[in-house]
């Protein structure tokens, strides 16, 4: 048997499933597809420079108890901390407005901005901080009924009844209790719906609406050296503990014996032996492509996972290097408001009017791309000077949303990356597009054919708060599945998508109480072997 247990990906999610399996004595093998481990979370070379694959900014993997338990400090991790946590702006030229950590500054460039906005924003956080406080505690807390019953009672009730009622609504329906300005629920919508591939307007989105608050409860961070710099420490924590990582192992079944998993196969013919095996990757490829012929136990589940539609990637990313720094053509406005800050040194949100985003979600189904997207912009080498590829340069990061896969015409030859570019360009003084010496475009085929996402999709967890209580879609709520030894873990199980962990820490807690034959909490059990 080549390992007791086989982890199938190398993401954050996957590998921090690894690490604490390792560190409690789990023989464990985690084997990943592409050239290295980090999946979406990972910094690579090229150009020659190093970029993140996706946005920079860790915040929820900040408040969870993995980066102490795992030692991750002592593993190399270091953050820095943007000044701001974004820079709400609008392709329309209206006033950005700044959200920072502290309320206060918050408030007071919002009173600066939008000054009939100010006071709703302290209704606001009146209402939604306790929500926001329950949410983080209950991602916190290993899933089960008794245990978000235990977590929902330690909080003021009235915030439990709001998290329930708000994940029934949805976002605009949510926000537009408190702001009537457009402005204030856009940024919200695009780092809440519109990155899930939803429009705001679809019930059950509704929970969105405490990312704001959020941001007041955790500080946003960079892994100095990138996004990757996670990975490598957890990389580092688990091969410390006698983990072993195989790259290049791309699985493309399960070997299936009598009901129980007993293996995997990889595309080269290889079968790899191991009682368990965790599927830290998408759950459709797991029941549609990695099963020929499920066990009864799995086939009324397998048959769900086939008949659901197939979803596509639409998310692209630019990355440029930079002979020098652009000017925002908002910078003298947001340093006259906030004294010192830096305009380049934090996520730049460009968000679409409704009517634009509208337009977009219509064209996205036609194969086509809004002539103004939702746009994501950063220069990581600002507020962390390890990523600059030497003194004076500077790496670009812009990422574009409803791009989709099935693009109208394909994205090879495609002019819409550059097109996304000038934009950007548009956004900053005249000049900037003279600063790029070279760039790079990642669009949905490049994510298939690099990181194995299937038509450039990556899943993400939607299912509500009572779902979860309950247990519904058990392969996902509770990481077990009908298949004796499968366990699922990543962005498509709970908690979901984002840098979060939790879903890796989560699985590893599953598997060790169900190795150790425990009927009592198996997280005591994740700290077994530091």
């Amino acid at each position: 048997m080549e390992a007791d247990v086989i982890v199938v990906g190398g993401g954050h999610n996957g590998l921090i499933c690894a690490a604490y399996l390792a560190r409690a004595g789990v023989d464990t093998l985690l084997l990943e597809a592409a050239p290295d481990v980090g999946g979406c979370a990972s910094t690579v070379d090229d150009l020659g420079a190093r970029f993140n694959i996706c946005n920079c900014d860790h915040t929820l993997v900040r408040a969870m108890p993995i980066i102490d338990e795992l030692d991750l400090v002592e593993h190399g991790l270091r953050y820095v901390e943007p000044e701001a946590g974004s820079i709400w702006t609008f392709h329309d030229g209206s006033d950005p407005w700044v959200i920072f950590h502290d309320q206060d500054r918050t408030l007071g460039g919002l009173a600066e901005a939008y000054p009939d906005q100010a006071d709703a924003y302290r209704r606001y956080l009146v209402d939604a901080m306790p929500v926001a406080r329950l949410a983080l505690d209950m991602v916190r807390t290993p899933p089960s009924a008794a245990g978000f019953a235990a977590t929902a009672l330690r909080r003021n009730p009235r915030g439990l009844a709001r998290l329930l009622e708000w994940s029934r609504r949805s976002l605009v329906e949510v926000l537009g209790r408190y702001f009537d300005d457009w402005r204030l629920i856009m940024p919200a919508v695009t780092v809440g719906p519109t990155v899930w591939g939803l429009a705001p307007e679809t019930p059950g989105t509704g929970l969105a609406a405490i990312g704001y608050a959020t941001r007041h409860l955790v500080r946003s961070g960079r892994p100095v050296g990138g996004s990757g710099a996670l990975t490598d420490a957890v990389r580092v924590a688990f091969e410390m503990a006698g983990g072993r990582v195989r790259c290049g192992a791309r699985v493309d079944g399960l070997v299936i014996e009598s009901g129980s998993v007993a293996g995997v196969r990889l595309v080269t013919g290889e079968t790899l032996s191991a009682a368990v095996v965790v599927a830290a990757c998408d759950p459709a490829r797991v029941f549609v492509d990695w099963m020929d012929d499920p066990p009864a136990s799995a086939r009324r589940l397998a048959d769900r996972w086939r008949r659901q539609p197939v979803p596509e990637g639409y998310e692209s990313k630019v990355d440029g290097v930079l002979a020098g720094l652009p000017v925002p053509r908002w910078a003298d406005l947001l340093r006259d408001r906030h004294p010192g800050l830096n305009p380049l040194g934090q996520t730049v949100v460009v968000c679409p009017s409704p009517e634009q985003l509208v337009e977009a979600h219509q064209l996205r189904d036609k194969g086509r791309v809004a002539s103004q997207p939702t746009m994501l912009l950063d220069i990581p080498s600002v507020p962390d000077p390890a990523m600059a590829p030497e003194p004076g340069r500077h790496v670009l990061s812009l990422e574009a949303l409803f791009t989709p896969y099935s693009l109208a015409g394909g994205w090879p030859g495609s002019s819409e990356p550059e097109r996304w570019l000038n934009l950007w360009a548009d956004l900053m003084e005249p000049g900037a597009l003279d600063l790029v010496t070279a760039w790079r475009a990642m669009t949905p085929d490049r994510y298939e054919a690099d990181f194995a996402m299937h038509r450039g999709h990556t899943p993400s967890f939607g299912a509500s708060p009572l779902a979860v209580f309950f247990g519904r879609q058990p392969e996902l709520t509770r990481y077990r599945t009908p298949v004796d030894g499968l366990y699922l873990s990543g962005a498509g199980t709970y908690p979901g998508a984002g840098i979060v962990g939790m879903a890796g820490r989560n699985v590893a807690d599953t598997v060790l109480g169900d190795l150790s034959g425990s009927l009592n909490g198996p997280a005591s059990m994740l700290g077994v072997g530091r």
